[in-house]
């Protein structure tokens, strides 16, 4: 083809072909749940409120700042109960999440039974037969032993050795009670919990429950959802920390015991738990 007198050929002087919009073409995580919140016509006082998220971390987010969460477990939960309560799905929001902060952290499966519970070594039941075989030799003993020593007494009349009288007999074959501080066999194996450490159990009672779990070095033990039905178990050897995003559907129980608090519906809780607890953090 010839060109033109400016020497450009005729493709130099076609139009740009427009370019189809991207992904990052959308507004951002921070913007998104800000234009939402605006739309629904709600305050930042008002969506703190509901989400137990404190407001300068609502102002954070907003603004595409997540380090008030404090770390990418938090942040990914905050972004989460933010876009519940302003109307929009979370998981496009968390996935970008995850692609700009280098992918969604690999949940640490907890162990599914803590140290009491998956090694419980049989207890050695007292041999009460041989114990009433010993007492009833030592009695007989006894009496033979006063049988002979009386014998230098040829005036006295010599007692019979025919075994143990009746009140020693009883002493005998008492069984005594049970011993103090044994566990009863039936009780739940939760409550052999080991003092020297911190243990959780958490269970769905009637609803699903998106939850996450922290060690003490901020290690993540769990991060999802646990189904109605469902239980985990935690444990650590100075704190455990917890989100749990609908607190009313969990049974939760602490070092062996349960927490009794009244939790609601759709209420999210963040708690952590020391040795000696149960006590809210």
């Amino acid at each position: 083809m010839g060109k033109s007198p400016d020497g450009k050929s005729p493709e130099d002087d076609s139009p740009e072909v427009s370019r189809n919009p991207t992904e990052d073409d959308r507004p951002s995580i921070g913007r998104a749940l800000q234009e939402a919140r605006v739309a629904a016509n709600l305050t930042v006082d008002e969506v703190s409120a509901a989400t137990r998220v404190r407001v300068p971390i609502v102002h954070a987010i907003e603004q595409d700042d997540f380090s008030p969460s404090g770390g990418d477990v938090y942040a990914r939960g905050h972004i989460r109960m933010l876009a519940h309560q302003v109307g929009l799905d979370p998981d496009p929001l968390v996935e970008r999440y995850d692609a700009q902060h280098g992918g969604r952290p690999a949940p640490t499966l907890a162990a599914p039974l803590f140290e009491a519970e998956r090694i419980r070594p049989e207890r050695r039941r007292p041999n009460w037969t041989a114990a009433m075989v010993a007492a009833i030799v030592a009695v007989a003993g006894f009496a033979g032993f006063t049988l002979i020593g009386g014998g230098d007494d040829a005036g006295k009349t010599k007692p019979v050795a025919e075994g143990p009288t009746p009140e020693d007999t009883n002493t005998a074959t008492t069984v005594p009670s049970k011993p103090a501080g044994e566990p009863d066999p039936s009780e739940s194996a939760i409550a052999a919990a080991p003092r020297d450490k911190v243990t959780v159990k958490l269970s769905a009672r009637d609803d699903k429950s998106w939850i996450s779990a922290k060690a003490h070095n901020g290690k993540l033990l769990f991060d999802g959802l646990l189904l109605k039905g469902q239980s985990k178990t935690f444990q650590d050897d100075d704190q455990i920390d917890l989100i749990l995003g609908n607190a009313g559907a969990i049974d939760l129980f602490v070092n062996g015991k349960k927490v009794e608090d009244e939790f609601e519906s759709g209420q999210v809780e963040r708690l952590s738990y020391t040795q000696g607890d149960p006590e809210v953090g």
